[in-house]
């Protein structure tokens, strides 16, 4: 993340702007990957789990900086994660 993004990010949180949007990370082969079901599109890989998560994180930024040049509203984070135990 670009010092820019990171102030830009820094200043929608302390003024309460912050969204919160779920991110889903997969092993997938030797690395990780990541998506934003909110986002389509929004995608991240990474060497290790730590890796993924702040390459994810500015891929976020990116994403939502991207659409509002672009004069489109970022869609409301609305996925919700869950986990559902299987007897096997």
């Amino acid at each position: 993340m670009d010092e820019q993004s990171a102030v830009s990010l820094s200043k929608q949180t302390a003024r309460g702007n912050a969204m919160r949007y779920a991110i889903v990370i997969e092993q997938a082969g030797a690395n990780f990957s990541a998506y934003v079901p909110d986002l389509p599109g929004c995608v991240a890989t990474g060497s290790t789990m730590e890796e993924v998560e702040a390459q994810i994180r500015e891929a976020i930024v990116f994403h939502l900086e991207g659409l509002r040049e672009d004069g489109t509203p970022a869609p409301p984070p609305s996925s919700r994660v869950d986990y559902v135990d299987i007897a096997a």
